[in-house]
């Protein structure tokens, strides 16, 4: 995989210059929102950059518009509204169901906005990977955009990481630093973070794999 340059000042680590699986990954992305970053996967894999499969997309808000990205793209979108579930465990058997039914190896969080269980974890052990608007461990949850702008940090980004039981935790796969300007808002701020998002995600997805199987090359 290569990185794709832009005009956004950042810092990426690790560089990763190829990591090769035998097979497509066979992925299950889910998302909430807007679905910007199922595009960027899906075009991703479109362009050979990496070597996977979407096998289904799990949204929970029904006005997504994730959904209709993976409509447009071909893929297979199936509504889970967590609010038609008793708890958040019952909610997480019934995304693992879906999973399982779709054949899914890798399950990537991308915008996803409801906090996971051990059913969910437990089905899919260090397979799960989340991207998040912060460097962390700094500014876990929601509003991390907000939180750093707040805290007056210089430099803020974002992270991918295998996910774990405790919230925005687990091994840390890739970062991207993006500099806090003078006169950024929360808007501003979390765009240029979004564009650094879409550049690591799928690099990150590449190396959680070569690192299942054994040690990636690395720059």
């Amino acid at each position: 995989m290569t990185l794709c340059p832009d005009s956004t000042l950042s810092l990426v680590s690790p560089s990763i210059s190829d990591c090769q699986q035998v097979a497509p990954l066979k992925l299950g992305i889910m998302a909430s929102g807007n679905g910007s970053n199922f595009d960027v996967i899906a075009q991703a894999i479109q362009d050979g950059q990496l070597n996977a499969q979407i096998q289904v997309l799990i949204y929970n808000n029904p006005s997504a518009k994730a959904a209709l990205k993976a409509a447009n793209r071909g893929v297979k979108a199936v509504l889970l509204n967590h609010r038609n579930y008793q708890s958040r465990e019952e909610f997480d058997e019934k995304i693992v169901q879906t999973l399982r039914h779709y054949d899914v190896e890798w399950v990537i969080l991308a915008g996803w906005m409801r906090l996971v269980t051990s059913v969910f974890i437990d089905a899919f052990p260090e397979r799960i990977i989340n991207i998040h608007p912060s460097l962390l461990p700094s500014f876990k949850g929601i509003h991390a955009v907000e939180q750093a702008l707040a805290s007056g940090v210089k430099i803020t980004g974002c992270t991918a990481h295998i996910t774990c039981l405790e919230m925005d935790s687990g091994p840390i796969l890739m970062q991207a630093a993006v500099p806090v300007l003078p006169d950024d808002t929360a808007e501003i701020l979390h765009a240029r973070i979004q564009i650094q998002e879409h550049r690591i995600l799928p690099l990150a997805i590449a190396l959680a794999a070569s690192l299942s199987k054994g040690t990636p090359s690395l720059m």
